[in-house]
């Protein structure tokens, strides 16, 4: 008898209080045109294209140096490395000197 009055109590206080709950959430300024809700996440299809554009297209240029034995004889190299924007990395010798042997 008792889990049937606590069982009642609770499902008259629900009645009570969901219907209070959904009219308070309804708000006017959440409302569109067209009488639905505002969504709450935006989804974006691509890039950002307008931010940053400047930027992200430009190549970026590295010149490294670096020793190098053959054999006997120590080289200097000097590279250049270029990073294009679609992640391709490009490497090319620009010089290679003779320092000596050893």
């Amino acid at each position: 008898m008792k889990k049937f009055l606590v069982l009642s109590m609770l499902l008259m206080s629900a009645v009570v209080f969901v219907p209070s709950a959904e009219a308070k959430s309804s708000n006017n300024k959440n409302l569109t045109a067209n009488n639905s809700a505002v969504p709450q996440i935006q989804v974006q299809i691509g890039q950002n294209r307008r931010r940053n554009n400047r930027y992200n297209r430009r190549v970026r240029v590295v010149n490294s140096v670096r020793n190098v034995r053959v054999g006997r004889r120590i080289y200097r190299e000097t590279y250049q490395t270029r990073y294009q924007p679609n992640g391709r990395v490009t490497t090319r010798l620009i010089s290679r000197v003779f320092i000596g042997r050893y």
